[in-house]
């Protein structure tokens, strides 16, 4: 069982980036893909906090993009060609959906980024989500449209109330 989330961070960070691309050319693009990896890498470990969570998720998978697509208007830009968008069933609607939450809210990514502190995907390696909670001023012009709070609403709303219950205080912590 692969109990490792890379294809669905990949995948939906992929997403975001296509929904909402960069503007400005090769290091803004680059920018701006840090920044899409860090919230959804920080959202997917919430989601599944655990590695037999991310296992389940890697033999059930994620769910696609298809309702996503369809909220942004995505939908009718996805050709027939299956194999040209089959990186699109690794993408996962509340990941995206939790770090559209975390880009658009800087106080929501600090309490993100501190409740993954001692997780299970945390222990023994270092994770660096700096560009996610204190973008400086050539991050946010890299990523204006993937910071956009009325850009990202229609995402964002999918799934809020569920990352807002996740990190209120009290909750247990998130390690295995």
């Amino acid at each position: 069982m692969q109990a490792d989330l890379s294809p669905v961070v990949a995948a939906t960070a992929q997403w975001l980036l296509r929904a909402y691309p960069p503007t400005g050319g090769a290091l803004a693009s680059a920018l701006c893909e840090v920044q899409a990896r860090q919230a959804v890498t920080a959202a997917a470990w919430l989601r599944y906090p655990t590695p037999m969570d991310a296992a389940l998720v890697g033999v059930a998978g994620p769910g696609g993009s298809a309702r996503l697509d369809w909220i942004t208007g995505a939908d009718t830009a996805v050709t027939a060609d299956a194999d040209e968008h089959a990186w699109r069933t690794w993408v996962d609607e509340a990941v995206a959906s939790w770090a559209a939450c975390l880009l658009t809210d800087p106080d929501l990514a600090a309490l993100a980024v501190a409740a993954l502190a001692g997780g299970s995907h945390t222990a023994g390696t270092p994770a660096e989500f700096r560009r996610l909670v204190s973008p400086d001023a050539r991050d946010r012009r890299a990523a204006a449209l993937l910071r956009h709070p009325d850009l990202l609403a229609p995402v964002a709303d999918l799934h809020r109330a569920e990352l807002v219950d996740r990190l209120r205080p009290g909750r247990a912590p998130l390690v295995a």
